[in-house]
C-alpha cells in the first residue's frame, strides 16, 4: 500500500516526509500524492530535502511521472508542476465518483425548491469546472453540461473558491489567469478582484452580477470540509430578470442546506460512513491539489 507519512524531525529540526510503498510504482503513487498537496511548482532539491530520498532516486521518478505527462518542468527546467493529463484525471475523479448519483439528487431537490438552474462547481488551474448541473424547466435559461468552464475571476463559485486562499495564494493565481473581459461588468482589476474577494470571504457567498454572461446571474456557496480549503461549490444560476443579487440573498438559506448535505455525502464517499454525520473528513475536494495547480 502506498501513503505518505510523516516521520521524526531529522538533524535540521525538519519534519520529514517517508515515500512509503512496496514497490516502485507504489512509491511513485506516494510521490504524486504528496505533490498533490502542494499550491505551487517545486524542485527537486525541496522534494529530497523534504523527504529524504536521494536525488538520483528523486530524478529518476521524476523523470518517469514528465515522460508520462504527469508532470512538467517549467522556469527553465528547474521546477516541476503537475501536468494536464494528472489534472484531467483529478476532473474525471470528481465527475464520475460512485457518489455522484447522490450529489445528483441533492441538486435535483435544489432546482425543485428554487425553481432555476442549479450546479456543483470546483476550481480547476485558473477556471472553474462544472462538475454536475442541472437546468431549470423555464424555457428562457443559459445551458451548461458538465465538463463545462468558465473564468475563475468573473463567475461565483471561482471568487468563493479563491476567497479562501491567503493572499499570496489569491496573487499568484490572479497574476496567472488571463483576465478577460466579458461584459461592461467584468473586474479585471487585480487590486479591485482582490477587495471583492475579501468581502465574499467576510460574507460567506460570492455573487456574479452578469460579469460572464449579459443578463445572466450566478448565487454561489461552499461545501463546507475541514480540509484548509474546499473545493467544491454549490450555486443557483438565472436571467436577470428572474433572479437579481437582492433575490439571490433570499436564496442563501436553501442553498446552504444543499451545501451541508452534499458535504456530508463527500465526507461519507471518504470515510465509508452512512450515518449522516457532518462532513468532518477529507472528501472529493481533497483532490484539490491537482485541481489548483496550472
Amino acid at each position: 500500500m502506498a501513503e505518505i507519512r510523516r516521520l521524526n524531525n531529522n538533524q535540521d529540526g525538519q519534519t520529514l516526509t517517508e515515500l512509503a510503498g512496496e514497490t516502485p510504482t507504489m512509491r511513485l503513487f506516494s510521490l504524486l500524492e504528496l505533490i498533490a498537496t502542494k499550491d505551487q511548482l517545486f524542485t527537486l532539491q525541496g522534494l529530497a530535502e523534504e523527504t529524504g530520498t536521494p536525488k538520483p532516486t528523486l530524478h529518476r521518478m521524476l523523470h518517469q511521472l514528465e515522460s508520462s505527462g504527469l508532470l512538467i518542468r517549467e522556469n527553465n527546467g528547474r521546477h516541476y508542476g503537475t501536468g494536464s493529463r494528472l489534472r484531467r484525471m483529478a476532473e474525471d475523479l470528481l465527475i464520475n465518483d460512485i457518489h455522484h448519483g447522490a450529489r445528483h439528487a441533492v441538486l435535483r431537490n435544489l432546482v425543485n425548491e428554487l425553481g432555476e438552474s442549479c450546479n456543483v462547481t470546483a476550481v480547476s488551474g485558473s477556471e472553474v469546472l462544472y462538475l454536475d448541473r442541472i437546468e431549470t424547466s423555464e424555457p428562457l435559461r443559459i445551458t451548461l453540461q458538465p465538463g463545462s468552464r468558465v473564468p475563475v475571476h468573473c463567475s461565483a463559485s471561482g471568487k468563493m473558491i479563491l476567497s479562501q486562499l491567503s493572499p499570496a495564494q489569491r496573487k499568484r493565481l490572479i497574476a496567472s489567469a488571463p483576465l478577460a473581459r466579458y461584459t461592461n461588468k467584468t473586474v479585471t482589476d487585480p487590486d479591485l478582484i482582490e477587495a471583492e474577494l475579501q468581502r465574499v470571504r467576510r460574507d460567506g457567498y460570492a455573487i456574479d452580477d452578469e460579469e460572464f454572461l449579459p443578463g445572466l446571474v450566478c448565487v454561489a456557496v461552499l461545501v463546507p470540509t475541514t480540509n484548509a480549503v474546499s473545493n467544491l461549490c454549490v450555486a443557483v444560476q438565472a436571467p436577470v430578470m428572474r433572479l437579481t443579487p437582492e433575490k439571490g440573498l433570499k436564496l442563501l438559506p436553501a442553498l446552504q442546506r444543499a451545501a451541508a448535505e452534499i458535504g456530508r455525502i463527500e465526507a461519507e464517499s471518504y470515510t465509508g460512513r452512512t450515518d449522516g454525520g457532518d462532513a468532518t473528513e477529507g472528501s472529493a475536494s481533497d483532490i484539490e491539489g491537482e485541481l489548483w495547480s496550472s
